[in-house]
């Protein structure tokens, strides 16, 4: 029996892995914000003992606190943690309110952190894994985004340490670096005023299923992997600007023109 806690499960990527480790057999703890996503997709996959679902915001301790006894009471054990829960916003830098940078950091950096501390007991009984999904943007700026570079930089750097101390412990750590896949994170993305982001997505490539990029985490997590990068656009985008910093700076300038402030917008007051 694998036990997989699933943050943000109830929508995007996290869905996407819910229903291929469903298929798969393991015991699914479904948790999401969204209480009444979380109903519908409990409905989808059947009346199943397989399956539970805890609404929980994971910036509120208590509800991660809950999580866990949820999953203690009901399986008794937990064999894969997925950080997948996750904000992003589009706004510069410059004209972003506070409040926007404090709760995508709190969401993408804090959450993470303190689920993991609280589920590693678990995890060490069983010899589990953990897997965080990380972002292209942690390791390379993209306009638009610092309060999201910002937290997945952060949240790449927790989890790399930790995977160095955990190793020795039996506990497996996968870091997945996408780069930009076909999920509602982008819909929902936040504003320069913490409202929902009025202008459209820039790309560069082409965007990624997810349920490709579920099956490819499968595949990566099973060989016990430590990282995976699953389209080339991560990859060329990580060399590019290790080797040629310049040019990427060129290029991403020239594909988030959109995104980057020509002096219209000053900083918030």
């Amino acid at each position: 029996m694998t036990v997989t806690l699933i943050t943000g499960a109830a929508s995007g990527l996290g869905w996407a892995m819910a229903r291929h480790w469903y298929r798969a057999g393991h015991c699914l703890v479904l948790a999401d914000i969204n209480t009444e996503a979380l109903a519908q997709r409990r409905a989808e996959l059947g009346d199943d003992t397989r399956v539970h679902t805890v609404t929980v915001d994971v910036t509120r301790r208590p509800e991660l606190e809950h999580l866990i006894r949820e999953i203690q009471s009901t399986f008794g054990r937990l064999d894969l943690l997925v950080n997948n829960a996750g904000i992003t916003h589009r706004s510069p830098a410059i004209s972003t309110r506070p409040e926007v940078f404090r709760k995508v950091m709190a969401v993408d950096w804090q959450g993470p952190v303190e689920l993991t501390q609280l589920a590693l007991p678990l995890l060490e009984q069983s010899r589990g894994s953990i897997i965080s999904i990380g972002s292209m943007a942690g390791w390379m700026p993209v306009p638009g985004r610092a309060g999201y570079c910002a937290a997945k930089s952060a949240l790449s750097q927790f989890f790399e340490v930790l995977r160095l101390e955990l190793e020795p412990r039996g506990v497996h750590v996968l870091m997945v670096y996408p780069s930009f896949l076909d999920t509602p994170i982008e819909h929902n993305a936040l504003g320069a005023d913490g409202g929902r982001a009025r202008h459209a997505r820039s790309t560069v490539g082409g965007m990624a299923s997810a349920d490709d990029t579920a099956r490819r985490i499968d595949r990566a997590w099973c060989k016990r992997q430590r990282w995976l990068m699953p389209e080339p656009v991560s990859r060329l985008g990580s060399l590019l600007w290790r080797i040629a910093p310049s040019l990427y700076l060129r290029t991403v300038r020239r594909k988030f023109a959109g995104d980057i402030p020509n002096g219209a917008e000053g900083p918030v007051a």
